[in-house]
């Protein structure tokens, strides 16, 4: 089968297409600004990729289009469609589809899929979780919206039978505005957490409560549902039905439980210590995500001490938590991270976390500067602003790029008084830390885009200031 995918550098459709690939099939695909890591990746599987949406790629004439939600039926200034291509297949009356549904029909079909869901935490558990199968022999397939560290490559089919796959609440596409996961049909569903967001497609919080029912809806009375029972948007979620075994993490009297420190902690199953992770992951999210795995994982028979010596020699995803680099200075190195949190409450944990390591490290003077852009949809239209200093308590400086927002990042910022900063773009962003930035400090960058490459920057930077004032000095 030739398949051409229309917004082919997206995470999850970059995935789609790795798998396609392996699958046997021809892959073509096309996308506005063709960009690495993606492009790279996909060229060297031998996938052609053409730059725009111009109807003449009709003439390649596939078996399928196969349509990313990137993709609308939007028109430019001067009323001309904004993806002519996609124009073109509606007019010609060729085949379409959405990804998820490709994935569905061709992928999933026959798999015991495990499915990762929640507004935070599903590239992470999914990573930990494809490991835990992957070290207990099981040889998974897995789509993930990122790249584990242990694997190096972010979609495999696998030759076993388990499939684990991120589970997106985002529509699936124009013609399709159910979330992405309610495609996948899982047996093992994982609901890791549940809060408002994706502010551009969803009214409420209730209304995301609805899709993540309709996910519930479709895991068969065999299969297993993980939830956290901390949240209770997801305790709504089961209360309009759950027809599946049940199995809960994170509350006292949860069927997996954790003691200890996030670093170093027991597992519990029912009560009864189990195994236990020491691993090189902080903050109480990774500690919840690792529950949701071994429980996940749990169900298709791996013991739970099995799984916790696998989560030992997990390596973490990339962007998650990465140290890019540090640069030496006389006093103490300052190193910058690299961190996926563009939700408040992601920041927060985020935050917290690196707080939580340095003080266990006994670098409890250490200065964190949370660096970071609200680059989401949600957080672009301003619904979320009014948490971001509850988000940032414990970063002892923050600095947020406001280039593109249509609401003023200073003044929501206000309450944090002098320790918040703000830029519209990231050079004079970057000039602001570099200014404030002292020996020992950890820089912590976060954004679900590239961040116009300001980890390289501050880097650099950075590294200048020190080579000049030791020269001086």
């Amino acid at each position: 089968m030739h398949i051409h995918i229309l917004g082919i550098c997206g995470t999850f459709m970059g995935g789609v297409a790795a798998l396609a690939r392996e699958a046997g099939h021809r892959v073509t695909g096309c996308d506005a600004g063709v960009y690495p890591p993606m492009s790279d990746q996909l060229r060297s599987l031998g996938i052609e990729l053409i730059e725009g949406y111009d109807a003449d790629q009709m003439a390649l004439r596939p078996d399928v289009f196969v349509v990313g939600n990137v993709v609308s039926r939007a028109r430019l200034p001067d009323g001309t469609p904004k993806f002519p291509l996609m124009e073109a297949v509606l007019d010609a009356g060729a085949r379409y589809t959405s990804g998820p549904q490709w994935m569905s029909e061709h992928i999933l079909q026959g798999r015991h899929v495990l499915a990762v869901a929640g507004t935070h935490g599903k590239t992470t558990t999914t990573s930990m979780l494809a490991w835990i199968l992957e070290a207990a022999g099981r040889q998974p397939g897995f789509l993930v919206g990122g790249v584990p560290l242990n694997f190096g490559l972010s979609a495999r089919l696998g030759a076993g039978a388990p499939f684990v796959i991120e589970a997106d609440e985002y529509d699936t596409a124009f013609f399709d505005k159910r979330s992405k996961f309610v495609h996948y049909r899982p047996r093992t569903a994982v609901l890791n957490n549940l809060e408002f967001d994706h502010a551009d497609i969803f009214d409420d919080l209730a209304a995301i409560e609805r899709q993540f029912h309709h996910l519930v809806r479709t895991v068969p009375a065999s299969g297993r549902v993980v939830f956290n029972a901390l949240e209770e948007s997801l305790a709504r979620v089961l209360h309009q039905g759950c027809w599946s075994e049940q199995r809960s993490f994170g509350a006292a009297v949860s069927d997996f439980t954790a003691e200890g420190e996030p670093d170093d902690f027991a597992v519990l199953q029912a009560g009864q210590a189990q195994g236990r992770v020491c691993w090189g992951l902080s903050g109480q999210h990774n500690q919840l995500n690792a529950l949701a795995a071994i429980a996940a994982a749990e169900h298709l028979g791996v013991p739970v001490a099995q799984a916790c010596e696998a989560l030992a020699r997990f390596q973490n995803v990339r962007r998650r938590m990465e140290v890019r680099g540090r640069v030496p200075t006389p006093a103490a190195a300052i190193t910058v991270y690299d961190d996926f949190a563009h939700h408040p409450t992601a920041i927060r944990t985020t935050v917290d976390g690196l707080r939580r390591q340095l003080d266990q490290s006994g670098a409890r003077q250490s200065r964190i500067l949370a660096v970071f852009e609200p680059r989401s949809n949600t957080m672009k239209l301003g619904m979320m602003k009014a948490q971001l200093p509850w988000s940032l308590e414990q970063a002892d400086l923050a600095f947020c790029h406001s280039g593109g927002l249509g609401w003023d990042a200073a003044e929501a910022l206000a309450p944090m008084g002098p320790r918040a900063q703000v830029a519209a773009d990231i050079d004079a962003l970057v000039q602001q830390v570099v200014a404030a930035a002292l020996p020992g400090d950890h820089v912590l960058c976060m954004s679900n885009g590239g961040f116009g490459g300001i980890h390289q920057k501050l880097l650099d930077a950075l590294r200048q200031r020190w080579q000049a004032a030791s020269v001086s000095s």
